[in-house]
């Protein structure tokens, strides 16, 4: 290996790599580039990317995510531009690349071409339909102003107003032009929208969007998509008065009218009140005209009409001579019809003998039906009493073998009643409460006993070592075998006492 090359210094890739960046960054640390977007692509951690090229050579560009929430345009392929930024390298990739501060668009002639580009493509969605605009009202209470607070724009617009018919004006301030103009256009427009009617705000019966005049880049904002989107979806009745009469942006096209000016906007949105006046004015006095005319006319028209009639006297009295002649007529005709209708009567009327016959006739064909029907009741009386005493003599019989049957089942109770077990020898001991014992360890020593054999009941007291004893301060005699009154007889059957009485469930038998 020659000596002279033997003698230069050893890099790694990365101290290379870094070498390169700091000059790319020393040498252009502030550029400004033009050329065409190519290959732009929105990540999803809103970083940019793109190229720019022109007709020769292309250069990488990234614009990182907070730079790109503020830039003036938004980026798109085929855009031609002119970025800012430094360059500097990507040792990842071995590539350089534009870090991008700022875009702008080159020229006049690229923003008229993305003015068209972005008109025909709303154009084809339908927000520049003729169709979807609506008349303005012919007189709001409420006007809203989306305008800048401090131009001459809003001062021309209430003085305008304030000279041809006084209104309530709300106005929302905000920027017309620059860095976040657009969305603060597009929020005043869906605000006043969103206002509730009846509400502490009062909701505006027309909105006006307006600017003065300037240039096609500071008209920009009012051509911007979220602007145009927010006046087609608006609600109310929207006059844009953007710039100069010469100006045009899309706004223009998505809202209902289009004013040349802002003072011609307020000139559209109220008519002038000295002219209503004078309108109403001009019509009360055609009306009264019309009135007086229409009364004239009538009255006339009414003259004509009572010179055709005859005189009321006249007409009363050739009434009064028919009424007379009907009168004599009637007088005439009365007796006459009386007396057809007499006879007519007379001759449709029965003899009372003939009546007297109808009548017994219908009493013997009653008499008639009515024996048949007692015959046939008689008759069906007789054999239900037949059927009745046979049911008898069978309810006799089932009565009888009932009464065997119950007699069975009393001398089955008797048989296993708890007296016939205490006969045989057994004996059944309760507790204090009179309840059975059914085991030696329910016994607590010193308590009380009663054990009841078949001739009585005897007390006792159970003692330490689980027997049981008689109290040594009285004895008692043992009972006859004859209960107290009202308590069990000893062989009668037990069908009402308690179950817990019985010996072979609940008691302990000794």
């Amino acid at each position: 290996m020659p000596d002279n090359l033997t003698n230069l210094p050893e890099f790694t890739v990365s101290e290379i790599s870094q070498a390169v960046k700091r000059t790319l960054e020393g040498r252009f640390e502030r550029v400004r580039v033009r050329g065409e977007i190519s290959g732009f692509k929105r990540a999803s951690s809103g970083h940019l990317y793109f190229a720019l090229k022109d007709e020769e050579s292309k250069l990488d560009g990234v614009c990182w995510r907070m730079t790109a929430q503020r830039l003036a345009i938004a980026p798109e392929d085929g855009l031609e531009v002119i970025a800012t930024g430094r360059v500097s390298s990507y040792p990842g990739r071995s590539s350089y690349q534009l870090i991008i501060d700022s875009l702008e668009l080159a020229g006049e002639g690229a923003l008229l071409k993305l003015l068209e580009e972005r008109r025909k493509k709303l154009a084809g969605e339908g927000l520049f339909d003729p169709a979807r605009k609506r008349a303005l009202p012919f007189l709001p209470e409420v006007i809203g102003v989306v305008t800048s607070p401090t131009g001459a724009v809003i001062r021309d617009i209430l003085h305008r107003l304030r000279d041809r018919f006084p209104r309530h004006v709300l106005i929302w301030p905000v920027p017309v032009q620059g860095e976040g103009a657009k969305e603060q256009i597009a929020a005043a427009i869906a605000g006043f929208n969103a206002i509730v009617p009846g509400g502490r705000v009062p909701r505006p019966d027309l909105l006006i969007v307006a600017r003065g005049g300037g240039s096609l880049e500071d008209l920009w904002a009012f051509n911007e998509e979220i602007v145009v989107r927010a006046a087609a979806a608006s609600d109310l009745p929207l006059i844009s008065a953007v710039g100069h009469e010469t100006d045009t942006t899309l706004i223009d096209f998505a809202a209902d009218v289009r004013a040349p000016t802002p003072t011609a906007a307020a000139e559209m949105a109220v008519p002038v009140r000295a002219d209503l006046l004078a309108d109403v004015q001009q019509d009360g006095a055609r009306l009264v005209r019309a009135l007086r005319r229409l009364s004239e006319e009538s009255r006339l028209r009414l003259e004509g009409l009572a010179r055709g009639l005859p005189r009321p006297g006249q007409f009363i009295a050739e009434k009064m001579q028919a009424l007379d002649v009907w009168i004599d007529r009637l007088a005439n005709a009365h007796i006459g019809y009386f007396e057809r209708r007499w006879q007519a009567i007379a001759l449709a009327l029965p003899s009372p003998r003939q009546q007297i016959a109808s009548r017994r006739s219908e009493l013997a064909q009653v008499e008639q039906r009515l024996a048949t029907a007692v015959t046939g009741a008689l008759k069906d009386r007789s054999q239900r009493l037949a059927l009745a005493r046979l049911d008898r003599s069978r309810l006799e019989q089932a009565i009888v073998r009932l009464g065997e049957r119950l007699q069975g089942l009393g001398q089955l109770l008797d048989s296993v009643s708890y007296q016939k077990i205490l006969a045989r020898g057994f004996a059944l001991i309760r507790d204090s409460r009179g309840q059975p014992v059914l085991a030696a360890a329910a016994v607590v020593p010193g308590a009380a006993l009663s054990i009841q054999f078949t001739d009585g009941v005897v007390g006792v007291t159970a003692d330490a070592g689980g027997g049981a004893k008689r109290p040594a301060a009285k004895s008692e005699p043992a009972k006859s075998a004859t209960p107290k009154p009202g308590g069990p007889k000893p062989d009668a059957p037990q069908s009402d006492a308690p179950q817990s009485d019985l010996p072979k469930k609940q008691g302990s038998l000794f």
